[in-house]
């Protein structure tokens, strides 16, 4: 599914159960809310190779874990597993590596009647593993650090259940070199939009 329609389906889905949604308490100083989510990535794919490289758009799952500092900032660790992607060159498969991309953010949450909406800032870190390109002729560094932007809306469905949309702006990047010798860099920056649901202690 285009990451845009995903994206539109899902506010507009949020939009009509916060009409209805009874307002939650408040979130307090040393709340924590903790998150499932089925997020689609979509990769940007900006390559300075020559090589038209690109990385697949794929789903797969995320949680993460807020605290809350007071009723309106958090911070929130987000986490998957590695996931595999097929790597290619001018439409071509050329081979795969798996990455994973743990986020932290720090967050702002606004006093809204009937939902909780957000932003975030942040740092994400990502390990490139399992590479295998052009049969171990090409490679990538294995290390990626970028900041994190995060836009989402929780929308109480009882006192301590959430659903949640989340849609962030990861900035990954990595070294790509043949032979030995750098040829370039191949930049992911992918969008993830995620739907979920949160639980609050």
């Amino acid at each position: 599914m285009n990451t845009h329609r995903f994206a539109l389906a899902a506010l507009v889905s949020t939009g009509l159960l916060a009409t209805g949604a009874a307002l939650a308490q408040d979130f307090q100083a040393g709340s924590v809310l903790v998150r499932a989510r089925a997020v689609h990535l979509d990769s940007a794919n900006k390559d300075s190779t020559g090589l038209g490289l690109a990385m697949n758009n794929k789903g797969l799952p995320e949680v993460d874990a807020s605290y809350f500092f007071s009723k309106n900032i958090a911070a929130e660790l987000i986490l998957t597993v590695p996931q595999k992607h097929t790597i290619t060159s001018n439409g071509a498969a050329i081979g795969t590596l798996r990455h994973l991309p743990p986020t932290l953010t720090v967050q702002y949450h606004f006093d809204a009647p009937g939902f909780k909406p957000y932003v975030g800032a942040g740092v994400n870190y990502t390990r490139f593993s399992s590479v295998n390109l052009l049969g171990g002729v090409a490679d990538v560094k294995r290390n990626s650090f970028g900041p994190a932007l995060q836009v989402g809306v929780d929308i109480p469905l009882s006192k301590q259940l959430y659903l949640n949309v989340d849609v962030k702006k990861l900035f990954i990047k990595t070294d790509v070199s043949a032979g030995g010798v750098k040829v370039g860099q191949f930049k992911a920056d992918p969008v993830l939009v995620g739907v979920g649901l949160g639980w609050r202690f």
